[in-house]
């Protein structure tokens, strides 16, 4: 079976160099010209196996290696919002990814939910850690290999990158997987290959290169074989183009495309079904006279290819939709069928209590709703489309049960005018985003606030524990109301609370004051000396000297001390507490059980 160019994205946190590292591999590859050059495809850049050859010529005859795939297929757009959309069932279009991590800053919060994404979809990847450049004291050597350019660095240089290497291979260590510099690795199945690079420089592009051609090669060799019959593909981007109105830039991953093929394409309402009336493909910079006249039009295209479908009644496409080209002679409903469960899977319609989730695309859906998952957060709504008033009735619903799920979540859509107001007036909270990870961090720090807000509430109502100790020769009056000097040796007291005492469990009355040196106290903590009044009992007969005594607790709140806030009380609180509870458990064996 015939082999067809693996798909590769790049991913990575912002600012790490991604459009800066596709730039270079293309301005090696346009430098390489002669060899075959790179042709632009729809939303990919196709690099041919001669020019990966110029790239990559010297390594290749170093290690005696055979470049046996047709060429490389780089998807243009980085980042995870594009790789969401390279989806189809079970898994990613993408064969392969290159994650990019600043050396010098090592993860960051994208970098992580890249990863994540990664996991989700079952795709390869090996580490770029860009910026090697600006390692403090390095001396570039532009396009040099990343070992050649190693050993010319300094003692110092080189340790400096080398922890910071580390630094990054102990993250990935620390999130379960195994990596390490890519010329230690023994097994690339086992361990992630971390190729040091600066997109900048060069240095290191080649090596970069030939690790994705060996691992393509070596381990995805059953996953590139390509099937003769009709095309498989999904839409990247559904995107409108003057004098030709809305087209579908669509990935082909297996098969055949052909000019007349019916296609099923994923849409907003139900399956499209349509016939194609143009597969339209970049023409060579070079060729481009006028900036409407940039396509030049196909009668095939085979898989791997990223074009531009032109057919008529795609409104309401989807981007990250499968697209399907129909057998001749099949029936469509078939392919149809198929396109809905997929779809149906990915939005999501529940009447739990979750937030309401609205995206731009299937794949940015798919992928902030595995996150929202990842983070513990119900879904209970999930669709392409801009907000509506119905998404905030539906986040209204939510509200009485579970008000910090009563939210709607937009990624790069509108928030239409009445739902605005309808928010305004309910009180929903409105989270609008353009970059995924923000979408999610906003939300869940919000989520973190609002939970620990509430859990202050509670915790600022429930009565704390204290123990006391009267004080010897303290005695300022026995009673109605007794007045004795007291320290306080854990927690606090406050006025009103009861105290019981320790010796017997029994209840001795309310504090009615506190007073220190004169001035009235609301309340006194650990270490104080006090004086106090207490309202019922009588020094001598129901209280004593050197006698310590409890804050009576209610049984709900010291159970939920024990369990919810047991983190928030001092050592000598969570003392405290444990004596009064076996105290109490004396009397009653299932007291705070």
């Amino acid at each position: 079976m015939p082999v067809r160019q693996p798909i590769v994205c790049v991913l990575g946190h912002i600012d790490t160099g991604k459009t800066l590292l596709l730039d270079k591999i293309r301005k090696t590859s346009v430098q390489a010209r002669e060899a075959g050059g790179i042709t632009q495809h729809i939303g990919a850049s196709f690099f041919p196996v001669d020019t990966l050859k110029q790239i990559c010529g010297s390594l290749l005859s170093r290690v005696k290696g055979e470049i046996e795939i047709p060429g490389l297929l780089v998807i243009d757009t980085p980042g995870h919002e594009a790789f969401a959309n390279l989806r189809k069932r079970g898994g990613s279009v993408a064969d392969i990814a290159i994650l990019l991590i600043d050396v010098l800053r090592g993860f960051e919060a994208q970098t992580r939910e890249c990863l994540e994404i990664l996991k989700t979809r079952k795709t390869p990847f090996l580490v770029a850690a860009n910026k090697i450049d600006r390692v403090p004291g390095w001396n570039s050597y532009p396009d040099a290999p990343f070992l050649k350019t190693y050993k010319m660095q300094g003692r110092y240089v080189k340790r400096d990158l080398d922890e910071k290497l580390y630094g990054i291979i102990g993250t990935f260590s620390r999130l379960g997987f195994s990596a390490d510099r890519f010329d230690r690795i023994k097994d690339f199945t086992k361990t992630v290959a971390v190729v040091p690079v600066s997109a900048k420089t060069g240095e290191g592009v080649t090596e970069l290169i030939m690790v994705l051609i060996g691992l393509t090669q070596q381990y995805l060799e059953k996953r590139l074989q390509t099937t003769k019959g009709p095309a498989k593909g999904t839409v990247l981007e559904v995107k409108e183009e003057p004098g030709l109105g809305l087209t579908l830039n669509t990935i082909i991953y297996d098969g055949t495309l052909q000019k007349d093929d019916l296609i099923v394409v994923g849409g907003k309402e139900k399956p499209i079904t349509t016939r194609i009336r143009a597969i339209l493909v970049p023409k060579p910079l070079d060729e481009i006279r006028d900036p409407r006249d940039r396509f030049s039009s196909v009668d095939a295209v085979s898989a791997a290819a990223g074009v531009k479908i032109v057919a008529p009644d795609t409104e309401g496409a989807l981007a990250g939709a499968p697209l399907y080209a129909v057998m001749r002679g099949e029936d469509a409903e078939r392919y149809a069928k198929m396109v809905s469960e997929e779809i149906e899977r990915i939005r999501i319609a529940t009447d739990i209590d979750g937030v309401v989730l609205k995206a731009d695309t299937l794949g940015s859906l798919e992928a902030i709703a595995e996150s929202l998952k990842h983070n513990g957060v119900p879904v209970r709504l999930a669709d392409v489309g801009d907000v509506s008033k119905r998404d905030i009735t539906e986040a209204t619903v939510v509200k009485e049960h579970e008000p910090l799920y009563s939210v709607v979540l937009a990624f790069n859509v509108k928030v239409l005018p009445d739902a605005a107001e309808e928010a305004n007036i309910r009180n929903i909270s409105l989270f609008s985003e353009k970059i995924i990870y923000r979408l999610i961090d906003s939300y869940v720090q919000w989520l973190r606030t609002q939970r620990e807000a509430k859990l202050e509430q509670e915790f600022e109502r429930l009565v704390k524990p204290g123990k006391i100790r009267i004080m010897e020769g303290y005695v300022f009056r026995r009673a109605k109301p007794a007045i004795v000097g007291v320290e306080i040796l854990a927690g606090k007291i406050k006025t009103k609370y009861i105290l019981t005492r320790a010796e017997d469990g029994r209840e001795v009355g309310e504090i009615q004051q506190i007073q220190e040196k004169g001035k009235a106290l609301p309340e006194a903590g650990q270490g104080m000396q006090v004086a106090m009044s207490i309202d019922k009992p009588m020094v001598g007969r129901h209280i004593f000297e050197k006698d310590v005594l409890y804050v009576k607790l209610p049984e709900h709140h010291a159970k939920a001390l024990l369990t919810t806030f047991s983190d928030r009380l001092t050592m000598k609180e969570q003392e405290a507490l444990t004596e009064y509870v076996n105290m109490m458990k004396k009397k009653m064996p299932f007291w705070a059980a």
